[in-house]
């Protein structure tokens, strides 16, 4: 498919079938997040890849709470990633601080977008969360507390194969040649 197309299919699918996804399908979505841009090639980023059906379910209790109770949905997901932030090359750490732009978030949000494009080229479903028990989710995995866990992505075989319609602004809403407008 067309990559206009396969970014048409890209969606956040929040239901799975129980069904294993092979390790193989896995790295190939991790591949792709390994071959996302990043500031000063940092490449800050860790992926703990979650299969083993007792670590996952006990993990994907620590996605939700009562304020976010939507991301129980996770209990269906046969893998969770959690994504590491790791410490950025030391120019993106000094131009991060000196510009106030968290460049390591954005290389972690190109890579994550990688993987689920990837996913979607598979055949399978993701969804990226940000709300979650991070303290939790660090002490389940083993990830030093001096780190953070900025996303959990959710991956599976979709419980429904169909493809939502896509609700966004138009190109004239978001766009300008040559200046902001107004």
């Amino acid at each position: 498919m067309s990559f206009l197309e396969l970014a048409q299919r890209r969606q956040s699918d929040r239901g799975y079938l129980d069904k294993l996804v092979d390790r193989a399908i896995i790295e190939r979505c991790l591949e792709a997040a390994r071959l996302a841009p990043s500031a000063c090639n940092s490449q800050p980023w860790f992926f703990v890849v979650v299969d083993d059906p007792e670590l996952r379910k006990t993990l994907a209790g620590r996605l939700y709470d009562i304020v976010m109770p939507g991301n129980r949905f996770a209990l269906t997901a046969p893998v969770l990633v959690a994504v590491v932030a790791e410490r950025p090359n030391l120019l993106p750490r000094i131009g991060g601080i000196v510009k106030d732009k968290p460049y390591y978030l954005m290389d972690i949000g190109m890579a994550a977008e990688n993987f689920c494009l990837q996913a979607t080229e598979e055949g399978l479903g993701t969804c990226i969360l940000g709300w979650f028990d991070e303290k939790g989710v660090q002490g389940l995995l083993g990830i030093s507390g001096s780190k953070r866990v900025p996303l959990v992505i959710t991956l599976g075989y979709p419980e429904s194969p169909a493809v939502r319609r896509k609700v966004r602004k138009g190109l004239d809403e978001i766009m300008a040649y040559n200046g902001y407008p107004g």
